[in-house]
């Protein structure tokens, strides 16, 4: 079935911005160059730096890509909680031999001078996570040729983001790595999200948006269950983390398939949102205690996980990564999507009468 986002990019593997570093240029133009959509992250980067990467992409690759962008949060943390946190992590930075960050170095994540820069220098494909931005925000992108598309973790998400008129919804289940990308963080849903495949079935019947399918997906078995359930594309996070054109740091890529990282839980220890890691030492002592405070314990424990990476302790690290990450490949990104795509097609003759079912 036709729709604006295979008319787009007919390929249904999309590569997940992951923030920090990971999404770096050399990454989304070899998912793009093999025919997939890369993406690259705009999170917890300037304007510029944004920019930059976007002018890198383009040296190369000709063929569409996108940028993620982080809606503003609103004010809502308690600073006492803050406090307390940071109070139980002097030791840690103690330990590390570094400061602890500010917390106040601000909310916004550079979200009005990101969005100009990209209405002046338009991009193929938006996406936002952490909300709904404004219909005037979506209609000024899509003014301006850029097909946008919004994270969402219900199916009320779903039909606000409709109603925005966003161009599609990417449907993010629990199982996914990194942030969940729920548009109000309620302490009291932690851990309580949809799995994908219910979420899909939900959106879908709940708006006429295309869906692109994010959460655990490691497989191109996989990617075909959930173009059959009514997805459109498929976005993976954690199976490109591992290639080697990731920006990853290596003891994040090394702990994906490590024995000793065996499950991932849902934490606020590292940002004070609900993002999903492997489960290390930092994450067991602080999670239980960290507040619902992003992006203050974002910036609180900024300093702690680069003197962790530089210290070569990924006990200290945020190793975001989704349920599947048993599974990640250490295969060059665009062999990756080539390998993804000749799995779909198999998982779709198996399903095909007399095309291999047994």
């Amino acid at each position: 079935m036709s729709s604006p986002l295979t008319d787009l990019f007919p390929h249904p593997i999309v590569q997940a911005p992951m923030a920090g570093g990971v999404s770096v240029p050399q990454l989304a133009a070899a998912v793009s160059e093999a025919g997939g959509l890369g993406f690259l992250a705009a999170g917890y980067k300037t304007a510029d730096g944004m920019y930059q990467e976007i002018k890198q992409l383009r040296g190369l690759t000709g063929r569409p890509f996108g940028v993620n962008l982080f809606l503003p949060q609103p004010e809502y943390a308690d600073p006492s909680a803050v406090e307390v946190y940071a109070h139980q992590l002097a030791g840690e930075a103690a330990w590390y031999t570094t400061e602890l960050g500010d917390p106040d170095s601000g909310r916004d994540d550079g979200y009005d001078a990101k969005l100009a820069v990209l209405l002046d220098n338009p991009v193929p494909v938006v996406s936002f996570h952490f909300g709904v931005p404004k219909p005037q925000v979506l209609e000024s992108l899509h003014r301006a040729g850029t097909f946008t598309l919004v994270t969402v973790t219900t199916a009320d998400e779903a039909l606000a983001v409709e109603r925005a008129g966003a161009g599609a919804v990417i449907a993010q289940g629990m199982e996914a790595g990194g942030h969940q990308g729920t548009h109000r963080d309620l302490p009291e849903l932690d851990g309580s999200g949809l799995g994908l495949l219910a979420l899909i079935a939900q959106v879908r019947e709940t708006v006429s948006l295309p869906i692109v399918a994010a959460g655990g997906i490691m497989r191109g078995h996989q990617i075909a269950a959930a173009l059959a359930c009514g997805a459109t594309a498929a976005q993976l996070g954690t199976a490109f983390l591992a290639t080697p054109e990731s920006g990853a740091n290596a003891l994040h890529k090394q702990a994906l398939t490590n024995p000793l990282y065996v499950r991932t839980e849902l934490t606020r220890a590292f940002s004070g949102r609900p993002a999903r890691g492997l489960v290390n030492r930092f994450l067991r002592e602080h999670g239980p205690y960290a507040p619902a405070a992003y992006p203050e314990v974002h910036h609180l424990t900024s300093p702690l996980r680069k003197a962790a990476a530089k210290a070569g302790d990924a006990q200290g690290m945020a190793l975001w990564a989704g349920q599947g990450h048993r599974m990640a490949r250490e295969l060059p990104a665009g062999q990756l999507v080539e390998v993804l795509t000749a799995e779909i097609e198999a998982a779709r003759d198996a399903l095909t009468p007399g095309g291999g079912a047994r």
